[in-house]
């Protein structure tokens, strides 16, 4: 395969887990930013690459939970970890809805559960719109570097630099897992009749 071809094929499978809802897309980021801090891809485009699926599959979601809402979010209910993600983002999306879409990003399928709620509740697709690039760049610029600093950082040896990228990426993630055992602690200590109603939000 050639040089050309290669980075065809990395900014493809980038495209593709970016776009594909609940692929893991930040370990294949953080890889590929490994890889442009050797000089075997082009860091731009990896982040480029990523910012226009994340953003892509955000509007195509958007668009289902306006189509389907309700039994687009019963699929996520049935999980746990995508249940407690919905039930966080649902009780607050009414109240202070760009920075909990924006934050979302950091929570397991925070960006498909915040785009498909939005569709559902009729949220202005402008607004959605405007939070959903603002959270895709800033995630998408956090795993990538993530993955070039620990890469230029040990560029002689890209196996421990993607071990080195992968563990820093899985210490950050703690206050996300943190927060999501403090939601299912709750979850458990609440009854049904407590959870609060989010009714549409007009634009």
């Amino acid at each position: 395969m050639s040089v050309p071809d290669s980075v065809t094929a990395a900014l493809g499978l980038v495209f593709l887990v970016g776009f594909v809802p609940l692929l893991p897309t930040e370990p294949v980021l953080i890889s590929c930013g490994v890889l442009a801090a050797s000089g075997k891809l082009p860091l731009q485009w990896v982040i480029v690459t990523a910012i226009a699926s994340c953003v892509l599959a955000d509007l195509v979601n958007y668009g289902i939970g306006r189509r389907i809402g309700e039994p687009a979010i019963a699929r996520f209910a049935h999980r746990r970890t995508p249940a407690l993600v919905l039930d966080w983002i649902k009780e607050r999306l009414a109240r202070n809805a760009e920075p909990i879409l924006i934050a979302g990003r950091w929570l397991p399928g925070g960006g498909t559960i915040g785009a498909v709620l939005c569709g559902s509740l009729r949220f202005p697709l402008r607004r959605f719109a405007l939070a959903s690039s603002i959270g895709c760049t800033l995630w998408c610029l956090y795993a990538t570097l993530l993955g070039y600093i620990g890469g230029s950082l040990a560029s002689d040896d890209i196996p421990l630099a993607l071990a080195v990228s992968l563990g820093v990426a899985a210490v950050l993630s703690l206050p996300a897992s943190m927060f999501l055992r403090a939601q299912r602690r709750r979850a458990l200590a609440v009854t049904i009749d407590d959870d609060p109603d989010l009714e549409p939000i007009a634009g």
